[in-house]
């Protein structure tokens, strides 16, 4: 069976099905549920809190309204109990209003939010009580109804064997992948749907650990670099202060990787503000000094331009020459770029996505190091590394991981953990700061502001330039012009070119804009030491884990200070405001959300793994790294060696499988 084949998807849904890279009807079973509305047990009115988005049930109050105007009819209606009624409002469909009898029980799907003092869902669906409704990810041209149908079909046709050894399902007692499928788009129950995610985001931890140790060869054989006895405590006495215990554990490991004749496969792993690039430097000092060639890869043009400050600074007081390779300069600068870079003039080169395009030309790479490697994925990291002849690799991470998520996510990589920060960097004060303090807040950013401190203020979601969301960056970005006309305001998210991006960034770098506001764009990429302010709208949005990563681009100067949450107060924000340790921060967060969050739409270049976005259960890594250790053991190499052939169809031949 084909797509094409499938009643009711012509040209222009196929295309838009393409786009999505659903170019098979197993493809389509796999496009898995982003929510569900389940029916089975709805929220009373009152569990509905602005921002909660669940089933709700209660009685309809009255007989609704229908209003005409401005082009739109208006179903208006309240939905309540004896303790609360919620404001429902439908745009546009009219017919609604015949479904809604004054008196009846009804249960609806939506979104509360809070207006003007009053909780209000706009457009919410109207369900069947008792069932649960998958809900999925928009396509264009493709109404939920039918994709529904759609998978439904092709569930009713598939008739694949389980891959999954049987020693393993029996032993994590899983539930068919068959099963996890059918149930993970139609279940009739929770716990049958718990089940089901279980057992699909198992595979795909295990699926990904195999596909990671066994999709290469191995670690290459390289010439060592001799480093003489010395040279490290030559580098570290030149700096304005002591490295921390963590740092020179980690300079030490590095130095080792360098002198012996397999190629380095390192990441550094630490908390923001743990010196992490005091100890890239350090390996790279040693690769000069012992007659290579090292280049550094940035994931933005300004982080790059922070480095390259930096370094010019640093080796040049060694007589070591350094470059700057971004995409913004000129034809001229490139070219003369690429001369010294193949001439070996440059003994260090940094720079962005640059640094891997075809006509750049190395001398004699040696060691790549690539910063927040997270942003940049195993692709970029191997297309850099294929410059030299198997040079060493080191990967620079400022988001804690826990160690066992570390092992899943980096297996081909060994592991240094800096889980110190240097003396005297002074905590950021967090803040809880719930909605009837709002106006002492902003007048405390406004203090700063214009005794020459800079703010950041991170939005969950960009909106619309006409929306009304009070915590859209757009209708915050307004809200701040039109209350502070004294001071230069920039709104900066994702949807703009990265042009645009760079230069609103940069006006903040270079102090002429106080208060950027954005969405989480800025979570990396930018080092702003006059920056003393941090506020996040709607914090109880965000993951613990991003709230950490957020609050570490303040503190980065002398200054004092603060990371402001704008929110209800939460155990989990209580504890963000407990405690400045990232790697406890991840665990917790891990906890909580699941390994999901390290995975899928959160970061770019990283693995397609819908289902474990699905599941917060983290007990599933320790069980699949112990599957992963059991099928890799010598008596199942049978079975490993099939596992592996469907691992690295899934992870790195999906597109070949399908052509």
């Amino acid at each position: 069976m084909k797509l094409s084949e499938m009643k009711g998807l012509g040209p222009k849904r196929l295309a838009a099905l393409d786009k999505l890279e659903i170019r098979t009807p197993e493809d389509l079973t796999f496009f898995l549920p982003v929510n569900y509305m389940d029916a089975t047990s709805p929220l009373d009115p009152e569990q509905m809190t602005d921002g909660v988005l669940a089933c709700f049930a209660g009685t309809v109050l009255g007989t609704p309204s229908l209003n005409t105007g401005y082009g739109m009819k208006r179903v208006m209606v309240s939905i309540g109990n004896n303790r609360k009624k919620l404001h429902c409002v439908w745009f546009n469909q009219p017919w609604i209003k015949e479904k809604l009898p004054s008196g009846s029980r009804v249960v609806l799907f939506g979104r509360a939010e809070k207006r003007k003092n009053v909780i209000q869902v706009m457009n919410p669906q109207l369900l069947e009580e008792g069932v649960i409704t998958p809900v999925y990810r928009k396509i264009p041209e493709i109404g939920q109804k039918m994709l529904r149908d759609l998978i439904r079909s092709v569930l009713d046709q598939l008739n694949e064997p389980d891959w999954m050894p049987e020693l393993i399902e029996k032993k994590y007692h899983l539930m068919n992948h068959h099963m996890a499928l059918e149930r993970v788009h139609f279940p009739t129950t929770q716990d049958e749907l718990a089940q089901a995610k279980r057992r699909l985001a198992f595979e795909e931890l295990l699926l990904f650990q195999v596909a990671v140790a066994g999709g290469g060869a191995g670690r290459k054989t390289v010439r060592p670099l001799i480093i003489e006895r010395g040279w490290t405590e030559t580098f570290l006495s030149a700096q304005h202060f002591s490295p921390t215990a963590a740092q020179l554990r980690a300079i030490r490991e590095i130095e080792a990787d360098l002198c012996a004749d397999t190629a380095m496969a390192r990441m550094v792993q630490g908390d923001v503000g743990c010196g992490k690039t005091l100890i890239a430097f350090a390996a790279m000092y040693l690769c000069v000094r012992a007659g290579g060639q090292a280049a550094m890869m940035a994931p933005t043009e300004i982080l790059a331009a922070q480095h390259y400050d930096n370094a010019r600074t640093e080796f040049g007081r060694f007589g070591i020459t350094c470059g700057l390779l971004t995409g913004k300069m000129t034809a001229a600068e490139h070219r003369r770029a690429k001369e010294q870079i193949e001439s070996g003039e440059w003994q260090i080169v940094i720079g962005t996505h640059a640094l891997i395009t075809e006509n750049v030309r190395y001398k004699d790479l040696r060691l790549v190091v690539t910063d927040e490697q997270h942003r940049f994925g195993v692709r970029q990291r191997t297309l850099l590394s294929e410059k030299g002849l198997n040079p060493h690799v080191l990967v620079m991470s400022a988001t804690p991981i826990p160690r066992t998520l570390s092992l899943i996510l980096y297996g081909d990589m060994d592991l240094s953990l800096v889980d110190e920060l240097p003396p005297g960097r002074t905590p950021v004060s967090t803040r809880i700061v719930p909605e009837n303090k709002y106006y002492g807040l902003w007048q405390f950013v406004n203090k700063e502001a214009l005794s020459g401190r800079q703010c950041y203020v991170v939005c969950p979601q960009i909106g619309e330039e006409e929306e009304t969301d009070d915590k859209s960056a757009h209708t915050v970005y307004k809200k701040l012009v039109e209350t502070f006309p004294n001071l230069q305001i920039a709104l900066i998210h994702g949807r703009m070119t990265q042009k645009l991006k760079e230069e609103k960034l940069n006006g903040f770098y270079e102090g002429k804009v106080h208060i950027l506001v954005s969405t989480t764009v800025i979570e990396v990429g930018v080092n702003v030491p006059n920056a003393s302010v941090m506020v996040v709208v709607g914090a109880d949005r965000f993951g613990l884990a991003q709230l950490h990563q957020l609050r570490g681009r303040v503190g980065r100067g002398a200054a004092e200070s603060w990371c402001f949450l704008l929110s209800e107060p939460t155990e989990r924000l209580r504890f963000l405001c407990s405690t400045n340790d990232g790697f406890e921060i991840a665990r917790k967060d891990l906890e909580i959300r699941g390994a999901g969050e390290y995975f899928g739409t959160r970061q770019s270049g990283a693995p397609e793994m819908p289902a474990l976005v699905l599941t917060a259960d983290s007990r599933l890594l320790e069980e699949s790294r112990e599957a992963f250790q059991i099928l890799s053991g010598d008596s199942n190499r049978k079975r490993y060696s099939e596992v592996l052939e469907m691992a690295l169809r899934r992870y790195q031949g999906r597109n070949a499988a399908r052509n």
